[in-house]
């Protein structure tokens, strides 16, 4: 299985559903937990990082600033 790298603004879908209905979250804190807030009802929930991987089935969209990670490292 592939590295995902996650960065803070990304908005991820969920295997399971949040019980307002949505199962999209979007990311504000990464590290060894991560907060994610749900994009239905606003909840937010931290998270450790090795139970967020496995309950993320998708990225569905990330910042401009976080898409090429190759700039700026020069």
């Amino acid at each position: 299985m592939a590295f995902v790298r996650y960065y803070v603004g990304d908005v991820v879908k969920m295997k399971k559903a949040h019980p307002c209905g949505s199962d999209e979250w979007e990311v504000r804190r990464i590290g060894v937990d991560f907060s994610i807030v749900c994009n239905g009802c606003g909840h937010q929930v931290m998270i450790a990082r090795p139970k967020f991987e496995k309950a993320v089935k998708k990225l569905v969209s990330r910042l401009p600033e976080n898409m090429d990670t190759t700039a700026n490292k020069e």
